[in-house]
C-alpha cells in the first residue's frame, strides 16, 4: 500500500513500516532542524554583537533577514514527511512567514531534543561495550540488547512526532478549508468551460448544419413540386424530402438538448415551459421567477429540470408531473413532482449523483423523497447571489 504521509505510514504493520524509508525520512526531517537552529543562532549573534541601544532595531532586522529563507526551507523539507502537494492559497506568504517564525522561536529545538532523547539513547545503549569499557561485560551486553529492542520504539516515536510536526506545518501552510475551496473553484471552472463549449457546439450546429439542412429541404421541396408524384423519381424525391425534414427536426431537438436558445433569449421560466411542453408526460408548470437570474443559476436549474423530466419519462411510469419554481430569501427553489412508481435512490442512481454534483458547484442542495409506490419529489435549492 502506498502511503503519502508519515502518519499514514504509521498505520501499516510493524515489519513493513520498520522496513520502509519512513522512519529515516522522519529522522531526516527532524534532524534538518539544525538549519533553522543555525539561523536562530545567527539572529542571536547579530543581536549580541551590537550595543544594547541598537538591539531593538538589529533584532527584528536580523529576524526578517533569515525569515524568508527559513520559510522556503520549511516548505521544501515538508516533502520528507508529506508527499501531498500543497495547494496555492491567497495568503501563502503570510502563512509561510508564520510557520518560519514558530520554527525559529520554538520548534527547532523541540525537534532536536526529541531526536536526542529518542535516537541517541538507544544508540548509546547499543554501543555500551565501546563507550563504557569499564562496565562489566555482562551488563554491557544486556545494555546493548536493551538498546536494540528500543530501536523500533524509537522509530515509531520519531515517525509519530515527524508526522504530527508535518501535519501541523500543513495545517498552517494550507488549511483544509483552502483545499476544499480550491477543489470547488476548479470544479466551477470546469463547469464554466463545459458550458462555453456547449454553447459553441450549439452555435456551430445552428449556423452550420441546420442551415444546410434547411437549404436542402427547400431544394428538395421545389424539386418535388416540379416532378410528378406518380413517377419513380418523384417518389424518391418525396422520400428524400421527408427524410430531410425529419433530420432537420432531430437536429433542432439535438440543439435544444445541447443548449436551449429559449433559455438564452427569454430566461429560465420560458425555457422550463418550453421543456415541459415537449415532454411525453403531461407537465403542469408554475414558475414564478422575478426577471432574469444569474447565468450559472439559470443554467444549473434548467439542467436539473431537464434531467428530472428525462428520468420521469424513462423510469417513473408516471401519468402526470409538475414543475414549480420560486425565489425564497435569495434562493431559487425548484421542485419536480410525479405520480409514478417511486423508488428512486440517489445512492444507486448515477444521474441523481450527477445532479447533486452539479448543484454543489453553485453551492446548491438536492433533496429527494421517493417512497415505493410514489409519489416522487425532487427539490433543488440554488443560491442566487
Amino acid at each position: 500500500m502506498f502511503n503519502r504521509t508519515a502518519l499514514e505510514a504509521l498505520t501499516r504493520r510493524p515489519l513493513p513500516f520498520l522496513g520502509s524509508a519512513w522512519p529515516w525520512r522522519c529522522a531526516a526531517y527532524l534532524g534538518a532542524s539544525v538549519v533553522p537552529g543555525a539561523a536562530a543562532g545567527l539572529v542571536a549573534a547579530a543581536v549580541l554583537a551590537v550595543p544594547e541601544a541598537f538591539r531593538v532595531v538589529t533584532g527584528p532586522a536580523a529576524l526578517m533577514l533569515v525569515l524568508w529563507p527559513v520559510a522556503r526551507f520549511e516548505r521544501w523539507r515538508l516533502r520528507l514527511v508529506d508527499g501531498v502537494p500543497l495547494p496555492e492559497v491567497p495568503d501563502r506568504r503570510r502563512r509561510e512567514a508564520g510557520l518560519a517564525l514558530m520554527t525559529l522561536l520554538a520548534l527547532w529545538w523541540i525537534d532536536l531534543i526529541m531526536m536526542l532523547f529518542t535516537v541517541a539513547g538507544p544508540v548509546v545503549l547499543v554501543l555500551s561495550p565501546v563507550v563504557q569499557p569499564a562496565v562489566a561485560p555482562g551488563v554491557a551486553v544486556m545494555a546493548s540488547v536493551a538498546g536494540v529492542l528500543l530501536l523500533p520504539v524509537a522509530a515509531y516515536t520519531v515517525a509519530a512526532w515527524g508526522g504530527a510536526r508535518g501535519a501541523m506545518a500543513r495545517a498552517i501552510l494550507a488549511p483544509q478549508g483552502s483545499e476544499l475551496s480550491e477543489v470547488l473553484r476548479s470544479r466551477a471552472r470546469l463547469v464554466d468551460a463545459f458550458e462555453m463549449e456547449r454553447r459553441r457546439i450549439e452555435r456551430d450546429l445552428h449556423d452550420g448544419a441546420q442551415q444546410r439542412l434547411v437549404a436542402l429541404s427547400m431544394t428538395l421541396g421545389m424539386a418535388k413540386l416540379d416532378m410528378p408524384e406518380d413517377t419513380d423519381v418523384g417518389r424518391l424525391i418525396g422520400l428524400a424530402h421527408d427524410e430531410a425534414k425529419q433530420a432537420l427536426a432531430e437536429l433542432r431537438e439535438l440543439i435544444r438538448g445541447v443548449h436551449s436558445p429559449v433559455l438564452t433569449d427569454r430566461g429560465l421560466a420560458a425555457a422550463v415551459r418550453d421543456l415541459s411542453g415537449r415532454s411525453p408526460v403531461p407537465v403542469d408548470v408554475c414558475f414564478e421567477v422575478p426577471g432574469r437570474l444569474p447565468a450559472p443559476v439559470e443554467v444549473t436549474a434548467y439542467y436539473v429540470v431537464s434531467e428530472a423530466l428525462a428520468n420521469i419519462v424513462k423510469h417513473s411510469r408516471a401519468t402526470t408531473a409538475s414543475v414549480t419554481g420560486r425565489v425564497e430569501r435569495g434562493t431559487l427553489v425548484v421542485a419536480i413532482r410525479d405520480d409514478g412508481v417511486g423508488g428512486a435512490d440517489a445512492v444507486k442512481g448515477t444521474g441523481l449523483t450527477g445532479l447533486a454534483d452539479r448543484l454543489s458547484v453553485v453551492e446548491g442542495r438536492l433533496s429527494l423523497s421517493s417512497p415505493i409506490g410514489g409519489p416522487t419529489l425532487l427539490r433543488a435549492e440554488i443560491p442566487c447571489s
